[in-house]
């Protein structure tokens, strides 16, 4: 018997992950839901133990007995190369049997500013003498349907990267291929670069459009107007700095990545942009 665990189960890529699990005919009983607040997961229909980056204290009971962790990457921006050494060190504690990590897009190479974190935690598990394998998940295509409503209601689709490539797929293909790399684990220290077809923001605007019917253009934007724009949306002034900066870096191309690793793991071609849009359409519609 394989005990799986994934961390973050109550978010997005988690829950997905976890429903995952069970849909490939993995027991209940050998899935556990790692949340920082459990109550929150009790939907899942898993086991479900407190499991919190921010509290070091709580991850050695969570980790117990586990053979196989799915290690989501953390959400707090500035706080995760501390959180995650906790996860590291006290997998490494609980004598996980391998581990796999969700990382960044060339996170060894690039110049996101999200990259740092990453790049120091793929270095904490090459160091941790644990077996793993590295994830490195690009873009989700919900970083822009869910601004749906948005686009369509002001006709424009605005931002730094022009023409840039960038290697989205859906949040349910990165999970699946997640799953797959937990039952049929790729070598030890893999690095997977995982992309869906992708698009530039001109071809994202073309394709709303298409699949709406609704006139949707691509307009480029300054840093500081983006950035005013983020603001006036409500969003924190340093956040909003943070996101002008990963717009930069993605029209310098630090996104255009083209692998066939995710279609691999997938064993089938990743869902298109096109196809998650008329979805989302459907979703926006009801």
């Amino acid at each position: 018997m394989t005990t799986y665990a994934v961390t973050g189960a109550t978010g997005h890529l988690g829950r997905l992950a976890v429903a995952e699990l069970l849909a490939r005919g993995v027991p209940a009983a050998d899935v556990v839901a790692l949340a920082r607040t459990p109550d929150k997961a009790a939907d899942l229909g898993v086991p479900v133990r407190r499991a919190d980056y921010a509290d070091p204290a709580t991850l050695p009971a969570a980790l117990e007995g586990v053979d196989a962790l799915l290690f989501v990457s953390g959400s707090e921006v500035g706080q995760r190369v501390p959180q995650h050494t906790a996860v590291v060190e006290a997998a490494k504690a609980a004598d996980v049997g391998r581990v796999v990590y969700t990382s960044l897009p060339r996170a060894d190479v690039s110049a996101n500013p999200l990259a740092p974190e990453h790049q120091a935690t793929e270095e904490l598990l090459r160091d941790s003498g644990l077996t793993y394998a590295l994830l490195r998940n690009n873009w989700y295509y919900e970083n822009y349907t869910t601004r749906l409503p948005q686009y369509l209601q002001s006709g424009e689709v605005t931002g730094l990267s022009g023409d840039a490539h960038v290697g989205a797929a859906a949040r349910e293909d990165y999970a699946a291929a997640a799953v797959t790399a937990l039952l049929d684990p790729p070598a030890p220290g893999a690095v997977l670069e995982l992309n869906g077809p992708g698009f530039s923001l001109a071809e994202l605007a073309a394709t709303i459009t298409a699949v709406t019917g609704t006139t949707v253009v691509y307009r480029d934007s300054t840093p500081d107007e983006l950035g005013a724009g983020f603001r006036a949306a409500g969003l924190p002034a340093g956040f909003a700095d943070l996101l002008v900066a990963v717009e930069e870096s993605s029209a310098r191309g630090d996104l255009d990545v083209r692998t066939p690793d995710l279609e691999r793991l997938l064993d089938r071609p990743a869902v298109t942009l096109e196809e998650f849009l008329r979805r989302s359409t459907a979703a926006v519609a009801a």
